[in-house]
């Protein structure tokens, strides 16, 4: 299924479909817009618990697509017109999240293959770390979705849970 001139949608061994590039991507393209319904700060609170019972509910796992667009509002991206939502975490992404004018940018971190499965780091917090197991399997991968910047603090808490 052809989505832009970038990116194609398929299976992905990490997690359900993925964005694959469709042919070479340079470093520091756009390559896709993040969209959706534009909500309140208090929506997506209302609508962050529904997302995960029906995530749960229909075998979903990671499917709640609220992404922070600034203080005051969030973009829900659970919409059919919204292809970004494919892009998988990854703890070694070649993609970054850009916000640009109000709009959620993935840009290219570095040139990326043709066939290349894209990814960036969602940049969770370590709250509730355990609900986002990661799939990526790379070699500096703490075992769970969150911002590097988090890892350390992740690493005490997992040492700590082992004793």
């Amino acid at each position: 299924m052809s989505i832009n001139s970038y990116i194609l949608k398929k299976r992905s061994s990490i997690h359900g479909y993925g964005i694959f590039a469709k042919k070479l991507i340079l470093k520091g393209t756009r390559i896709i817009e993040y969209v959706g319904e534009k909500i309140t700060k208090a929506e997506a609170d209302r609508r962050g618990p529904l997302l995960v019972e029906y995530a749960k509910k229909h075998k979903e796992s990671g499917s709640v697509y609220l992404f922070e667009l600034n203080k005051k509002y969030d973009i829900d991206g659970h919409v059919e017109y919204n292809t970004a939502k494919y892009i998988n975490h990854s703890c070694t992404p070649n993609c970054e999240v850009e916000i640009i004018r109000g709009h959620i940018w993935v840009i290219a971190l570095r040139d990326i293959e043709k066939g290349e499965e894209l990814f960036y780091n969602y940049g969770y917090d370590v709250e509730n770390y355990e609900e986002h197991r990661c799939l990526c399997k790379s070699d500096c991968c703490p075992g769970y979705i969150t911002a590097q910047e988090h890892w350390p603090k992740l690493k005490k808490l997992l040492t700590r849970n082992l004793q």
